[in-house]
């Protein structure tokens, strides 16, 4: 075809000067690719134009498949809304090629209207209008969220398809599906939005530069679109990652996808879907910003209320806030089903009773309607003209259930076939043929030619598109037209049967994916277990736990390594099953430190585990994270001989065993232990010693081995140490730089802890504003990340700040908050610390009597756990409340408080007792002894005169040197 004249074809026009189709005045745009296809089949009208010519045509001098033209063939007749099972416009010539059938016409015939497409799907016309009603709300700008719900087989694909088919006919509007799998449980988060965004970048590389841009941490979980070196970089990149930033980039990447033409994002079969991938659906519908986006949602209304799946709750919310709409599919009337065999055998002359007899059996349920109506034909009760049988014949032999029904069809097929397909099902709701091959070891191209055949004529399967293979090589994908038909061909397989097909699809898809396989790490565990396999699918349960971290599915990641070691007890005791369930167990006490806290008994329990496994097994690198998650356990329950223990065999490990950060996290463990019980300097030697280990690089990803970034938790503690040591500036500077840290890896657990901290240095130089701010700071990162720990430490330290603003009332009620939530969390540490903090605050409101009781218990509590760090503000606190009650014994508690802080080399603390008891003594007369007990502190500092002690101990100073 040399010249460029438009051809008119039915009520299209092909335009070749600008390769596109036109509709009227709408333009279709068209692929280069396929539209050179449709170029080739249009100059040959009614001729077969087989496969080889069109690839060597099309694709000169490069090596590509069939799969290759399938896809193309198929986006052609998504443009033109053709059906291949009565096709209009292209016909396929099976194994051989395709034909154009198309009829021409004149230009500017009226397109197909709607209600035209709606007859594919009957009774379905005011569904379909209110799709096509909110469609044009987001053509507008307003971003659209629908959930779809019906009873399995009531229609919600064969609709979605058919309003799909008839936006996607334009080309104006990007479509991307994603199906919740029921074989792999809810454990793979976020698998149809994954799925649904992957394939999108696959068929357009704008997707990809926009995923690039605006979602790198999802575009790092599906590593099959990006090479390794890139992947090196986005690994750089979303260091510091959390649940909310990828909320917040998906949610980014899909207005972005939208930005320059419409964007609807369909989610099959919710009632099977991951908690994460809630998250982000009401997290779309809550951005209020204007996008060109639709999000579709189907599920099963029974499922949902028998599982009682949290869809339900999210839906329900979405609703009362007007941020959903929901289009619940009743089962179609009588008339319907007449419609329905009036479209189907346009020329029939059936007696009305057969519709009323199909409506009465199927219940108006689609699914069955269509599999009746096929049961029919195949059994000769019907020719497509008439009716052949009489109709109490036809009522007796129609099955009375959907599930029989999809029986009998199956029995109508031959032998190889149902075995086929029976294979098919143990692959998934997907499949390629490949996967079935190597379940059943049989000829692929026996295999290929069934599943062909079978897409054909719309048999159970559908084509589904081509998959590109970690190897380069393009496969071609089918998926069950409805779940019901995998569902029974699986119940059909023998136990023996299942066990073999999953462990052969497994071995085969495990070799394919080589060093790739931790990509679908949940997909091989599932194939491995139920082929009874239980060493490999623990394996793969530990990897694809740890993929689920990565994307903060905790409660997801906690339940896929619980599964594997439960599999693991089915295995012999031996040395490799050990190995197994030491990367288990360690995997394992990250989410939970995440979700219940470091001192909850399960992260204890793990921990332990761990550490006896590394005993068990000899030197292995896993001993630092075993060790680390044991010391912390301890440590939050502030059984510090214990603690101390660990952090010292950390470090003695850490001179025999050349891994990397074993000593590092030693002497990270020794700072915080030895802060913990009033060990100043040796806190800070051990810092300044795991500050030269710490190879920010190197430790990147530690906040997902252990909870936390050590640059972080470093600075955090020693800020707070130098303020106790008599250096308020450079603790201030220490403080700063780990909040820098923190905020740029953005690490929920660092960013709570480092607030947190930052707000008790501010309370320490006496700065309440800042320190509030810090605090709320702490609240609100752990409120929204779920860390409760922090949510209650902000919390008192909230109510610190205030009571030092004068808000005595707002305050104590806050710190009482804030210890009662700190309860909950089963952790000890710091209670003595945040005893006397409200003791400073009942102090303020007179309320003595309570005040002395508090700070005898956090006393007790001090010297029973060796939690010594607030002993000599204890003591201090106490001598205030006995001077104000009258009591003897206040100058005693003085002493003893700048006794404890010389013996502790606490500069800071020794200052504020000695502050006070300089003013007891002044009172007393005893001026001389209160200016050299004074100024001996005050001339041992060389920094810090800005903050408040030290001005008030100057202040003091000039006080008693006139007297």
């Amino acid at each position: 075809m040399g010249n460029e004249n438009p051809v008119i074809l039915d009520n299209f026009c092909l335009d070749r000067k600008n390769e596109c189709l036109l509709r009227g005045a709408q333009v279709i745009k068209l692929r280069p690719k396929a539209f050179a296809v449709l170029n080739q089949l249009v100059g040959r009208t009614g001729q077969l134009v087989t496969k080889e010519e069109l690839l060597d045509t099309v694709w000169p001098e490069t090596f590509v498949g069939d799969a290759v033209l399938k896809v193309t063939i198929r986006q052609l007749r998504d443009a033109f809304g053709d059906d291949p099972k009565t096709p209009e416009f292209i016909e396929t010539a099976h194994r051989r090629g395709y034909r154009f059938i198309g009829q021409l016409a004149e230009c500017g015939h009226a397109p197909v209207t709607q209600e035209q497409r709606a007859s594919r799907v009957v009774g379905r016309d005011r569904a379909l209008t209110l799709m096509q009603g909110w469609l044009q709300k987001v053509f507008g700008g307003e971003r659209q969220v629908v959930f779809v719900s019906g009873e399995a087989g009531i229609g919600k694909t064969a609709l979605l398809d058919t309003f799909v088919q008839t936006i996607a006919a334009n080309g104006s509007t990007r479509i991307a599906t994603g199906q919740c799998l029921e074989q792999y449980g809810t454990s793979e988060a976020y698998l149809p939005v994954l799925g649904a965004v992957g394939r999108l970048c696959r068929e357009e590389p704008q997707a990809l530069d926009i995923l690039r841009d605006h979602a790198p941490m999802w575009l790092l979980q599906m590593p099959s679109l990006v090479s390794a070196s890139e992947r090196e970089m986005l690994n750089r990149t979303v260091s510091g990652a959390t649940r909310e930033r990828m909320l917040r980039e998906m949610g980014e990447a899909l207005a972005a996808l939208s930005e320059e033409q419409p964007l609807v994002l369909v989610l099959e079969d919710l009632h099977w879907s991951d908690y994460p991938t809630l998250d982000l659906i009401s997290y779309v519908a809550r951005q209020r910003q204007r996008a060109h986006l639709m999000l579709i949602g189907t599920y099963r209304t029974s499922e949902l209320m028998v599982s009682g799946h949290p869809l339900k709750a999210v839906k329900q919310e979405l609703l009362v806030k007007q941020l959903c709409e929901e289009l619940p599919l009743e089962y179609l009337s009588k008339e319907s089903v007449a419609q329905y065999l009036e479209a189907r055998f346009p020329a029939n002359r059936f007696p009305g009773a057969l519709a009323s007899l199909i409506h009465q059996r199927t219940e108006g349920n689609p699914l069955f309607m269509v599999n009746a109506v096929d049961y029919l034909l195949n059994e000769g009760s019907i020719d497509g003209l008439e009716l052949v049988t009489d109709i109490e014949k036809v009522e007796v032999g129609v099955p009375d259930g959907i599930r029989q029904m999809i029986e009998k069809q199956i029995d109508h097929l031959d032998a190889e076939e149902q075995r086929i397909l029976g294979a098919a099902s143990a692959v998934g709701a997907e499949f390629s043929s490949r996967a079935v091959v190597a379940g059943l070891g049989m000829d692929q191209a026996l295999v290929d030619t069934c599943f062909d055949e079978l897409a054909y004529h719309g048999q159970f399967i559908h084509d589904r598109g081509v998959q590109e293979l970690p190897n380069g090589e393009a496969v071609t994908r089918y998926g069950f037209i409805h779940a019901l038909y995998q569902n029974v061909l699986y119940d059909r397989l023998s136990t023996s049967r299942r066990v073999q097909l999953h462990r052969g699809i497994a071995e085969h898809t495990e070799q394919v994916y080589g060093e790739r396989a931790r990509e679908i790490a949940a997909e091989l565990a599932m194939h491995f277990e139920r082929g009874r396999d239980y060493k490999r699918a623990s394996k793969y349960l530990q990897r694809a736990s740890d993929n689920t971290i990565r994307r903060f599915a905790y409660r997801e990641s906690i339940a896929l390594a619980r599964r594997g070691l439960e599999l693991l007890e089915r295995l012999p005791d031996t040395a490799e099953r050990a190995e197994q369930e030491l990367s288990l167990q360690i995997t394992l006490g990250v989410p939970l430190v995440v979700s219940a806290g470091y001192a909850a008994e399960d992260v204890g329990k793990a921990y332990t585990r761990a550490r006896e496994l590394c005993r068990r097994l000899g030197p292995t690198p896993d001993i630092a994270e075993a060790l680390w998650g044991l010391w912390a356990f301890y440590v939050v329950r502030e059984e510090l001989k214990t603690a101390g223990e660990i952090a010292q065999e950390m470090l003695d490990l850490g001179k025999q065993l050349p891994y990397p950060g074993l000593a590092m996290r030693g002497h990270l463990a020794k700072e915080v232990t030895c802060f913990e019980m009033g060990q100043f300097s040796e806190a800070i030697e051990h810092f300044e010693k795991a500050l030269t280990l710490y190879d920010p690089e190197r430790h990147l990803d530690d906040a997902f081995l252990y909870s936390q970034n050590p640059g972080v938790a470093l600075r955090s503690h020693a800020a707070w140490v130098f303020w106790v040591l008599g250096q308020p500036d450079y603790a201030l500077k220490v403080m700063t730089d780990a909040l820098n840290l923190a905020r740029e890896l953005s690490e929920p657990h660092g960013l709570a802890h480092t607030s947190y901290f930052a707000a008790m240095v501010h309370h320490l130089r006496r700065e309440s504003r800042l320190a509030q701010q810090h605090a709320d700071a702490t609240i609100a990162v752990s409120t929204e990340h779920g860390v409760s720990i922090y949510r209650a430490f902000g919390t008192i330290a909230r109510g610190a700040a205030l009571v030092q603003q004068g808000s005595l009332d707002e305050g104590i009620e806050q710190i009482r908050h804030g210890l009662a939530v700190h309860e909950t969390t089963e952790a000890k540490l710091a209670r003595p610390h945040f005893l006397a903090l409200l003791t400073d605050a009942l102090a303020r409101t007179q309320q003595i009597d309570e005040a002395l009781r508090l700070a005898e218990e956090a006393l007790e509590i001090s010297f029973r756990t060796g939690e010594e760090r607030y002993v000599a503000e204890l003591y201090r606190l106490k001598g205030e409340l006995l001077l104000k009650s009258n009591v003897t014994g206040a100058e005693d508690c003085f002493n003893e408080a700048i006794r404890v802080s010389r013996k502790q080399k606490a500069k800071s603390w020794e200052l504020r007792s000695a502050i006070r008891l300089a003013r007891l003594y002044k009172d007393q007369g005893k001026v001389k002894l209160a200016r050299d007990l004074l100024s001996e502190i005050y001339n041992w500092f060389t920094e810090g005169f800005d903050t408040k002690d030290l001005q008030e101990a100057r202040a003091l100073l000039d006080e008693l040197s006139v007297q």
